[in-house]
């Protein structure tokens, strides 16, 4: 658990980039044992988006980024540091984010990819702010970035129909006056039941195709996430009541309901954008946060909690004050 002392950071702009390309429920009608009605009831997904051929998931990453740079009215010499969190890169090495940094021209930035699940997002933002906090940076763009569709097994209708491609970013700035903070964080793992969720071939030579455990992981969730929560609010001397906002990480209508529930918070007090987009990994945090702060959901004030969870096991928190 970390309480952030030291120089306040802020959410100073936020941006997303969603391809066009949109896959409905029925598509996958075409060449799975599946229907519309099946896929809906046990994800509340209809529709997921994926980019196209020519795209890639750095392509993504740039112009969500360009759309947060403009929202926090900043130019890319301003930027100290860019992250880049994604489960799907197009190369391991060079890493997305200097590509982004070059497309950008973030010349007196520095750049580094995270590979941290769904997690990502909120690992990346962690990063950004404890940078910010210390005195080492000013400035940092952070990128969630997908592209699922070279990474599913399209003959497995439990994973296939549940992953798109996407993209959201935001600009964590230092709070000169005082407006919008970020109180803690706190991400946990759990590496004996990293089995649950993995792209590691089954045996050499075999593609990295993502493979779940679909019922184990919502077992894990909805009896761990509840607890990772209360914990992490009552560490921030909050109580799960009294936050404004929740930012969950979309994984499954089910869970999310499920979770809240626990918690004794209405779903009234987060925004679900499941069913238009899909899991979108380490992307849907940021997506998330994007929609939430350009529809009214989130005002001065209001306290936020930022929930991921993703491979691993792992369990990611923040709480802001917008």
């Amino acid at each position: 658990m970390t309480i952030f002392h030291g120089r306040k950071a802020k959410i100073s702009g936020t941006g997303i980039y969603i391809p066009e390309k949109i896959m409905e429920n029925k598509d996958f009608e075409k060449f799975l044992d599946t229907s519309d009605s099946w896929i809906y009831e046990r994800t509340g997904i209809k529709v997921r988006h994926f980019a196209a051929e020519d795209e890639r998931c750095s392509d993504l990453a740039y112009n969500a980024a360009v759309e947060a740079m403009k929202d926090a009215k900043i130019s890319p010499d301003k930027l100290d540091m860019i992250i880049v969190a994604s489960n799907t890169p197009d190369s391991t090495f060079p890493s997305m984010s200097c590509k982004v940094q070059g497309r950008l021209g973030a010349v007196n930035a520095g750049a580094f990819d995270l590979l941290a699940g769904c997690v990502g997002g909120i690992a990346g933002i962690q990063t950004a702010v404890a940078g910010i906090s210390s005195g080492l940076w000013n400035n940092v763009l952070v990128i969630g970035t997908e592209k699922f569709k070279d990474y599913v097994d399209w003959t497995d209708r439990r994973t296939c129909i549940l992953f798109g491609d996407g993209a959201g970013a935001c600009v964590v700035s230092l709070s000169e006056e005082g407006r919008g903070r970020f109180i803690s964080s706190k991400i946990t793992a759990d590496g004996t039941r990293h089995d649950l969720l993995t792209n590691e071939p089954e045996k050499p030579g075999d593609p990295h195709l993502l493979r779940m455990k679909g019922q184990d992981v919502f077992k894990y969730v909805s009896i761990n996430l509840p607890k990772f929560i209360e914990t992490l609010c009552e560490d921030s001397k909050i109580k799960p009541q009294d936050v404004d906002f929740w930012i969950l990480h979309q994984a499954n209508t089910r869970i999310l309901d499920s979770v809240f529930k626990r918690i004794g918070v209405s779903v009234d007090k987060a925004l679900y954008n499941l069913d238009r987009y899909g899991n979108t990994s380490a992307a849907s945090v940021m997506i998330a946060l994007d929609e939430s702060m350009k529809n009214g959901h989130i005002k001065r004030g209001d306290k936020v909690c930022f929930v991921a969870f993703g491979a691993g096991m792992t369990l990611g928190g923040l709480i802001y004050e917008a």
